[in-house]
């Protein structure tokens, strides 16, 4: 097993292009996600955020090859995951929870069926007595009782219902998850139970977790780091704590501008920063920076030239002419 700060996960130059038809046996590229590159860490959580069609959850399922990448490495404990062969295995320790519990569910599926089908489908049992045990230990894990076994996914509520996901995931011993928007279908009250799960999981499974989400609040709240993303392009790079106090990009601003501040005087203190127009189509995306369009600083070499994320600061990267 490699060291603590090592990286388990690499992702150089990723690239997923979806073919959209515009016309008659004419197809144009539609560039959800564009030469992103990052690393995570073994038991490291990094966050990734941007608007709604930025391409956050397009990178966490090109990752897990549930999408073909279009171009670009995926490098998963130092060996890069290209053949079908590969594949196999770094699904045996990279999973998903996916956004919404009421579809990523089957609902003719017993709570034990569901959760045992990873073990099912890896063969991962010896005898049904085996196979029962490990399901009650992964319900345990989250929260679940013995008697929760026999039924079915209905009759359980949205938080519930996630957490059934989330002890699927685990199923086969994980070493990597990917959670895609894992609390935004839930109640607010719920949503900081299952974040806190994630994190006690963290704690005793020793998992790694890219964790994409809108929402500001519960990114920052269990991330190590965070990456910003604006129209299939990575903006900004930095820790967690470093990028909600000095974020320099001018969207990851505007973004953190946004975020609800508990304190009153505080919250009259900030100055809210609305961006001006709206967010091209990722099928017509802006020549140069992505972000140019809606810009404030914009100049004329932002419409040339793509700007490289570059380290800004020790450990803080971000992608901007103006900086």
């Amino acid at each position: 097993m490699s060291e603590k700060n090592a990286d388990l996960v690499e992702i150089r130059h990723l690239k997923q292009y979806f073919p959209v038809n515009v016309g008659l046996f004419r197809t144009k590229p539609l560039k959800a996600v564009d030469d992103v590159t990052f690393s995570i860490k073994r038991g490291e959580t990094l966050g990734l955020v941007g608007e709604s069609g930025c391409g956050k959850t397009t990178v966490g399922r090109t990752i897990l090859n549930l999408y073909k990448p279009t171009s670009g490495e995926i490098i998963y404990d130092g060996k890069p995951v290209k053949t079908k062969e590969d594949i196999k295995e770094f699904r045996k320790k990279a999973t998903m929870v996916f956004q919404d519990p009421y579809s990523s569910l089957d609902p003719r599926m017993t709570v034990a069926d569901i959760i045992g089908e990873p073990l099912d489908v890896h063969k991962m049992y010896d005898s049904k007595e085996q196979r029962r045990d490990r399901i009650l230990e992964l319900m345990s894990y989250v929260g679940l009782n013995s008697e929760h076994a026999s039924r079915y996914a209905h009759e359980f509520s949205g938080g519930q219902r996630q957490r059934i996901g989330i002890a699927r995931s685990l199923a086969f011993n994980p070493e990597f998850i990917v959670c895609d928007e894992p609390v935004s279908a839930l109640d607010v009250s719920i949503q900081a139970q299952v974040i806190n799960m994630f994190d006690d999981l963290q704690d005793k499974l020793g998992l790694t977790y890219l964790f994409i989400a809108h929402d500001l609040l519960v990114v920052r709240h269990i991330s190590d780091r965070i990456a910003v993303m604006y129209l299939g392009k990575m903006v900004e790079l930095a820790d967690a704590k470093e990028i909600y106090h000095h974020p320099q990009h001018p969207y990851s601003k505007s973004l953190l501008s946004a975020v609800p501040v508990p304190d009153p005087k505080e919250a009259r203190a900030n100055k809210r920063i609305v961006l001006s127009g709206d967010i091209p189509s990722p099928l017509n995306a802006p020549s140069g920076c992505p972000f140019r369009t809606r810009c404030p600083h914009a100049t004329a070499q932002c419409s040339e030239s793509m700007p490289e994320l570059k380290e800004i600061s020790s450990g803080h990267f971000a992608a901007c002419h103006i900086l």
